[in-house]
């Protein structure tokens, strides 16, 4: 397919041009500005339109699968009616372009973006002042990157989302910062791969609803209500993302509700009103959650389970100097669950044969005048020295058995040590995986791989 390149200049705007529209043509919002619409019907498969700089009206349709090109030097303004772009083909790019001045319906979903198609590029824009930034709807193998998003000025709860996948596989969105928007919502939809995205001053910075095996890592989500929550949406990777400032009374880093099959590994979660909500998960029978080397830190309470539950495995995380490490809503414990070798800071045994590894396990208990989790206005004082008083003081005499909330019977003494056998554990698999490997090998594969190991190749 041959490519054409259309270098367009500010010429071509001449008055001859525009007065050869129909009075009626086009959908243009602001009239104090050029259509782009006209330049964007004139292109055909594979063209590339290098728009002049300046401002320009929308809303515009893209039909067929060409590139659009600001350079970083042109706006396109709705006008404050409908979505700024409608994205209705396959193959299409839409770069480096200042979208802005959507409508505010949030029945029409106005966005800077409609993506209603497949393999689409959207990369290296900004969009601001419109009420969603990227809307995917029915939409495959789309790639959405470094885009600058922020909503309109509205309250919270009405702002639109940063970008919003609604029964979309197989996107991939990547590089994108999220300022002052309400979520990022991924709505039944499946494979996608959410990485590198940076969202501070929102709701939620990124919330599932019935979407199964996305692979969320490398993301930093900060001053939001909540960081990431998954609803319904079994098979998630969750890796390498830090969440803080998770604040507020619903405050919550990573909260799950009858969710499955989770990976919850290598995260920060700090500064947090409640840094990880357990709610009946996993849900699905013989299934299992992992939380491995996360770190848990400076919150209000480090785990909260909503209800007795089960078949959550702990191993080598580190719980450091939040107010209240795991409590579990209306008693009961958190002792069904799996807990082996965690670190944590308040843990009061020794190390006698300086493994790294404590001598005794360590416990928690729930006693049972834990007044700030049963009198709902005595949360406002928790952490405070008078309930940190009492809270001794029930340690010291309590009126009645304590419950016990939870057991490690491995509590790492030293990080170091967590470090050091984690380190082990991979260098076997790797070493198993290897020998596996060359057991399988043919004389031919063994002699490929000795020339690309061979410098001189």
């Amino acid at each position: 397919m041959m490519y054409r390149v259309l270098f367009i200049s500010l010429f071509l705007f001449s008055s001859a041009i525009f007065a050869s529209l129909p009075a009626d043509k086009g959908n243009q919002a602001n009239s104090s500005y050029p259509p782009l619409q006209p330049l964007v019907d004139k292109l055909k498969e594979g063209d590339v339109l290098v728009i002049p700089p300046g401002t320009y009206a929308g809303p515009v349709t893209v039909n067929e699968p060409v590139t659009l090109d600001g350079q970083g030097k042109v706006t396109i303004d709705s006008g404050g009616k409908g979505s700024v772009i409608y994205l209705r083909t396959d193959g299409a790019v839409i770069k480096n372009l200042h979208l802005t001045n959507s409508g505010a319906h949030h029945n029409d979903l106005d966005s800077g973006v409609q993506v209603r198609g497949d393999f689409n590029v959207i990369k290296d824009n900004i969009i601001d002042n419109c009420l969603f930034g990227i809307d995917l709807q029915k939409a495959k193998n789309n790639v959405v990157k470094r885009n600058t998003i922020s909503s309109k000025d509205e309250e919270l709860g009405m702002r639109g989302d940063s970008i919003r996948l609604w029964y979309s596989f197989d996107n991939k969105i990547i590089d994108n910062v999220m300022n002052d928007v309400r979520d990022m919502v991924v709505w039944y939809s499946r494979n996608n791969i959410i990485h590198h995205n940076i969202s501070h001053r929102g709701r939620y910075a990124l919330h599932f609803m019935y979407s199964q095996y996305n692979d969320v890592q490398y993301n930093e989500y900060y001053n939001n209500s909540v960081g990431i929550f998954l609803m319904y949406s079994d098979g998630v990777v969750i890796k390498h993302n830090i969440i803080s400032h998770a604040t507020g009374p619903s405050g919550v880093g990573i909260g799950f509700k009858e969710t499955s099959d989770i990976k919850v590994e290598d995260n920060q979660i700090l500064f947090s009103s409640t840094a990880l909500s357990i709610d009946v998960s996993p849900y699905q029978p013989d299934t299992t959650n992992y939380f491995t080397n996360n770190l848990v830190a400076f919150n209000g309470i480090g785990i909260r389970f909503l209800a007795d539950w089960k078949d959550n495995i702990f191993k080598h995380n580190y719980f450091k100097a939040n107010i209240t490490q795991v409590i579990v809503s209306g008693g009961k414990t958190a002792n069904r669950n799996e807990w082996d070798g965690n670190y944590w800071d308040d843990y009061e045994g020794f190390d006698e044969d300086k493994n790294g590894i404590g001598d005794t396990p360590h416990e928690i208990y729930a006693y049972s005048d834990k007044l700030w989790q049963d009198v709902e206005g005595a949360q406002f004082y928790k952490g405070s020295a008078v309930l940190e008083l009492i809270d001794f003081l029930e340690k010291l005499a309590p009126f009645s058995e304590p419950d016990l909330i939870l057991r490690d019977t491995r509590p790492i003494m030293n990080v170091s040590a967590l470090d050091a056998e984690e380190k082990e554990a991979e260098d076997k698999i790797s070493q198993d995986e290897e020998d596996n490997q060359n057991r399988n090998e043919t004389e031919l594969e063994k002699r490929l791989k000795g020339y690309l190991h061979d410098s001189s190749y």
